[in-house]
């Protein structure tokens, strides 16, 4: 699926996932940008079966199927939940609403396994909520945390594993380019912090292991015209070992206008004792993204760009739908588990009680 080049002597670098299993039949709700254009463009490069779906409005829905050749279009979410051929239900609906789909999906005898979207409720005491209920119904329940399976955050992470960097010290994630908000967030007194930012918390997360604490300011975002409090973010966070780490969600990143040379980007660079990482999210710009590392333990010094030809959006979501089909077919947890995901939830709730509060969170004020 992906070529990747490497320089002479290095050892193999995995920007994507092996496809172990492609065989448990997937029932897809939504049908929006994300259902649409990314889940089911890299479930068909896949090989993934879906058999059904269902939105808010069947004549989307009607008119994904068509695109992408899915048999069974259910008039609404519930009735494609109650399709017995369905194994595996993909959900790519808002936060307020996912929750019931979710239990209705946990009592359902044949579905063995959820993806729900991020967040997975609107606040953290709802998430603990689904982590409990999926636990009593013996069913696996994974959170689509996809920014985990973007090409450079997977390499970096391997490099990590393997201690090209030595000791990490210092990691940043700058982020300067315009999401699409989708209408029903309109609605919902949590903005770039829930929505965006998760990304980049979780993949911190992913990265160093559990944060110790955050601190976290905001501000509103002049571009955006509905009432919100968290709309350009900055937040700080130290993890065990003395890793300090920052991210910066600026979704303003300048007046996008007619004549205006804009520059959107997603950069990281993280930085160790023995080496230097540095890389850039191709999201915004719909490029591959990148990293190059420099090493004093295997590169010599000398700067090394591994490369590869497949992008965040929509390749990296074949890895979270394959952690699933794996999860499904072996009866092990997934990766990408609902238990896990609450941790970020949890960082998430820290970084609003800093905002409100002006005060670094310790992640132990939190029973998790």
């Amino acid at each position: 699926m992906s070529s990747t080049t490497m320089a002479a002597g290095q050892s193999e670098l995995l920007p994507d996932v092996d496809i172990r299993c492609r065989s448990h039949r997937i029932g897809c709700i939504g049908a929006g940008m994300i259902m649409a254009d990314v889940h089911l463009e890299a479930y068909r490069q896949a090989g993934f079966p879906v058999v059904a779906i269902a939105s808010r409005t069947e004549a989307k829905a009607s008119a994904v199927a068509e695109r992408y050749g899915i048999p069974t279009v259910h008039r609404t979410p519930e009735e494609l939940i109650d399709d017995a051929s369905i194994e595996i239900l993909d959900i790519a609906y808002p936060p307020d609403l996912q929750p019931a789909l979710i239990r209705r999906a946990l009592a359902t005898p044949h579905i063995r396994a959820v993806l729900a979207q991020k967040p997975l409720a609107l606040d953290l005491a709802e998430a603990l909520a689904l982590r409990d209920d999926a636990a009593a119904a013996g069913k696996i329940l994974s959170v689509n945390q996809n920014m985990r399976y973007d090409q450079s955050i997977r390499v970096l992470r391997q490099l990590l594993d393997r201690g090209d960097l030595g000791t990490p010290v210092i990691a940043t994630i700058e982020m300067r380019a315009i999401p699409h908000w989708q209408g029903f967030l309109e609605g919902y007194d949590r903005l770039t912090l829930a929505n965006m930012s998760v990304h980049h918390l979780d993949a911190l997360r992913f990265l160093f292991g559990e944060p110790t604490e955050i601190m976290t300011v905001a501000r509103e975002d002049p571009r955006t015209a509905f009432d919100h409090e968290d709309g350009i973010v900055v937040s700080t966070l130290r993890f065990p070992n003395n890793v300090l780490a920052m991210t910066m969600e600026d979704v303003w990143s300048g007046p996008r206008e007619e004549g205006f040379d804009s520059d959107p980007y997603i950069k990281w660079r993280v930085e160790g004792t023995r080496g230097v990482a540095q890389g850039t999210i191709g999201w915004p710009t719909g490029t591959p993204s990148t990293l190059t590392y420099a090493s004093a333990l295997t590169t010599g010094g000398s700067w090394v760009t591994p490369t590869w030809n497949t992008h965040w959006f929509p390749h990296a979501f074949i890895g979270v739908m394959e952690q699933v089909q794996y999860a499904v077919e072996t009866a092990t947890p997934p990766v990408l588990s609902v238990a896990d995901n609450v941790r970020t939830m949890a960082l998430v709730e820290a970084g609003y009680r800093s905002i409100a509060e002006h005060r670094p969170v310790l992640l132990s004020e939190f029973d998790l």
